[in-house]
């Protein structure tokens, strides 16, 4: 019997086999490595620390790996299916979307759909590097 799908399964299972790779915490550099050589392969591997947003809330960070400043937006003060543009002059390059509902960043100031966008479910998205500068957000109903 032959399979039709067996490249596209193997392709599947190479990206899964990467992905779980790169989350795996990688083990040291073998004793005969030079330390100054090991150094820098460990400062790339190192961890993003999760930023602070609490349960509710849209964060979004001016820096990537949720740092630099945040503005923290929450369900009360936000409209539901409108476009929330970030302050003037300002854009995040990292968020967290906790507000228990889909939302969509913009690239484009006022959410248009010509630039780049994405939408993260609000059971607890979190996105250390947007794959563009996030300007405006949309909060959908579930």
């Amino acid at each position: 019997m032959k399979l039709t799908r067996t490249p596209a399964l193997a392709a599947a299972l190479a990206a899964t086999a990467l992905t779980t790779t790169a989350l795996l915490p990688q083990t040291a550099a073998p004793a005969s490595a030079a330390p100054e050589a090991a150094a820098p392969a460990s400062a790339a591997r190192a961890a993003v620390r999760l930023g602070s947003c609490a349960a509710g809330e849209l964060c979004l960070w001016q820096k990537p790996d949720f740092k630099g400043r945040r503005y923290a937006h929450e369900l009360a003060g936000t409209d539901i299916e409108s476009c929330v543009p970030l302050p003037p002059g300002t854009d995040a390059q990292a968020l967290a979307n906790r507000t228990g509902r889909p939302v969509t960043a913009y690239q484009s100031a006022e959410c248009a759909e010509t630039g780049e966008f994405d939408t993260y479910p609000g059971s607890g998205s979190w996105v250390p590097q947007s794959p563009y500068r996030v300007r405006a957000f949309k909060v959908w109903e579930s």
